[in-house]
């Protein structure tokens, strides 16, 4: 096997289920599943993705082997095994064990088979093996130690590794159930928000609070050695035998029950969140500083679903002595183990590492594109009245103009992004100064919580004047604070004295220049980017600072509540039709909510979506 071979990767059955295809080190193609079929985190085997993969070899060209991302045999063991240990209290665990065990033995085999053609092609990488070769073979480094943190894979829940021009070379783990995402997803569920799809929620709430009750998670819920080694009290959790995370004992602990997803966010569950962020970042500089030591490099790598925690891997940029250099795979999660499996079989068939030219996600534009005349048959298709602007500086200058004149814009273009983030391609984008943005996008538009903090999309070479270190997030994975220069008066500690204490209040008596990306605390989760990079939303912000002198726009993902990224233009065309966006900017095409006849607008908000 060579560099010129063609590998896909896939995962599967747990959860964020995708595809990717690679040659040696290049990555040709990576996208998850539920943009195609539009169930969010769909974990079904990925049929569309692999089409859509597939579908980028080129002319001629087969694949030479087909990786999966983790090894099934012994993750079905682990869960016989706990079943085992749990009876009888693990009863309630058993149908969903059972069809676990059946997709995994079973169908999965057939599945892979199918599309490799030949069991002997189908390679199995275990799990985190195929994060950590996620993250540092797309990174920028030569050596690099690699720590991935996430729920659980077969066994693994925390690994340590280093990587070199030879591969990845394990240098620790933690087994289940002592899991440090299973540990963050238990507070997300005691806060009233969904496990493996709210822990974003959970980090976004913790400014609300303050961390009053660190000692006590500290003291009674994990042990933490110096090293970051830990281990869970398993008296308070019960996701090992259990479909809840927590407890009863949990909820004792902290005298209250868990939150009712529709119920109001008191403080008690803002200072939760607050208390469950400051451990977590606690383990995971620990665990850093332990992976950096037992490595022979300054750089680190970081993959698993915790490495999404962004305002974690801040902390980490700011108080890792001796790090040099960081890089986080933007599609932590378990899509990214389908590239990670990829890559790793890619490697040990192909030779030793090719040194890196740089980052090696391309922006982490790996999806699907459309051109411009599927996209004018999608708008005729709906009877829209859209407008052709060929010339690119023409296009940017007028969706630039609707920015500055308060308009909300969905903008679609190029290659959708392979991650939970999106970047500029499938975006919505909105003047960041304007007060009433942010309630405005979240309650007209998104359909989702007041209190939700937006990110702001900034040029590259003018983050430093705007915010403070780090400001190097190309991918939207580091958090920044707000200068003291741009911000207005502190209003939270007057808004908690007059007895104010809904997230939103809290959120309202902060002021800055640029309201709807500041959180309660003048952070930001920041995106970089560089016009010079030739991404659409570069040229539509590099016009927008030149109208306005504002070098930065509100970025969040082209979707609603509970609802995946859109794909294709079908799909935006769905959601500029049943949300108050003004402008609809596709392709070669801008589609305006005013020019269009009134049936157009007695369709917004009637769609709607599952919380999320």
């Amino acid at each position: 096997m060579s560099q010129t071979d063609y590998i896909l990767g896939i995962s599967a059955h747990f959860h964020d289920s995708a595809a990717a295809l690679v040659q040696g080190d290049r990555i040709i193609a990576a996208a998850q599943e539920e943009r195609f079929s539009r169930k969010k985190a769909d974990w079904r085997f990925p049929d569309q993705a692999i089409q859509y993969c597939l579908s980028q070899l080129p002319e001629g060209a087969s694949l030479d082997k087909v990786a999966y991302y983790e090894n099934p045999a012994l993750k079905v063991q682990r869960i016989l095994e706990t079943a085992r240990e749990k009876l009888p209290s693990g009863a309630r665990l058993w149908p969903q064990m059972v069809e676990t065990f059946r997709n995994l033995s079973q169908l999965l085999p057939r599945q892979l088979e199918k599309v490799a053609g030949d069991t002997d092609r189908v390679i199995f990488v275990p799990h985190h093996r195929s994060h950590a070769a996620s993250a540092f073979y797309p990174s920028p480094f030569e050596n690099a130690a690699v720590l991935v943190l996430d729920g659980v894979g077969e066994y693994s829940t925390t690994t340590l590794w280093s990587g070199g021009p030879t591969g990845l070379h394990a240098t620790g783990e933690i087994q289940f159930p002592h899991s440090l995402g299973l540990f963050y997803s238990a507070f997300t569920q005691y806060c009233g928000f969904k496990v493996n799809s709210g822990e974003y929620k959970l980090m976004g709430l913790a400014p609300f609070g303050t961390p009053e009750f660190r000692g006590k998670i500290r003291d009674e819920l994990i042990d933490i050695g110096e090293d970051g080694s830990f281990t869970l009290n398993m008296d308070y959790f019960n996701f090992d035998r259990d479909l809840s995370t927590i407890s009863p004992l949990f909820e004792m602990l902290f005298k209250q029950p868990h939150r009712h997803e529709t119920a109001a966010i008191t403080p008690l569950y803002m200072n939760m969140a607050a208390s469950a962020q400051a451990v977590l970042e606690e383990v995971v500089l620990a665990l850093a500083k332990t992976a950096l030591d037992r490595s022979d490099s300054r750089n680190l790598c970081l993959a698993g679903g915790v490495a999404l925690n962004c305002v974690a891997n801040s902390r980490l940029r700011r108080d890792l002595d001796g790090l040099e250099g960081l890089w986080i795979q933007p599609a932590a999660n378990d899509a990214g183990g389908a590239l990670g499996a990829a890559l790793e079989v890619a490697r040990t068939q192909g030779g030793p590492r090719q040194k890196p030219a740089g980052d090696g996600m391309a922006g982490g534009f790996l999806g699907p594109e459309y051109c411009d005349a599927e996209i004018q048959g999608a708008l005729d298709s709906t009877g829209l009245i859209y407008e052709s602007v060929p010339d690119p500086a023409d296009y940017a200058a007028l969706v630039a103009a609707g920015l500055a004149a308060g308009e909300i814009v969905g903008h679609f273009h190029g290659r959708m992004e392979f991650g939970p983030r999106a970047l500029g391609n499938r975006s919505i984008l909105a003047d960041p100064r304007g007060k009433d943005t942010l309630s405005r996008v979240n309650r007209s538009i998104k359909f989702r919580e007041d209190w939700r903090p937006f990110a702001p999309i900034i040029l590259a070479d003018e983050a430093a004047t705007y915010f403070e270190e780090p400001t190097d997030s190309p991918y939207m994975l580091l958090v920044a604070d707000l200068k003291a220069a741009f911000r207005g008066p502190d209003g939270v500690g007057d808004a908690r004295a007059q007895g104010h204490h809904t997230p939103m209040q809290l959120q309202n008596a902060v002021t800055s220049q640029f309201a709807a990306v500041t959180h309660v605390d003048f952070s930001a989760r920041l995106q970089t980017i560089d016009p010079a990079a030739g991404a659409r939303a570069g040229l539509i912000l590099k016009a927008f600072h030149a109208i306005t002198g504002c070098p930065m726009l509100m970025n969040t993902s082209f979707n609603v509540r509970g609802e995946p990224i859109i794909c294709t233009p079908k799909d935006a065309i769905d959601c500029f039709l049943n949300t108050h966006l003004d402008l609809l900017a596709i392709g070669g095409y801008l589609v305006r909510k005013s020019a269009q006849p009134a049936w157009v607008r007695q369709k917004i908000g009637r769609t709607r979506f599952a919380a999320d």
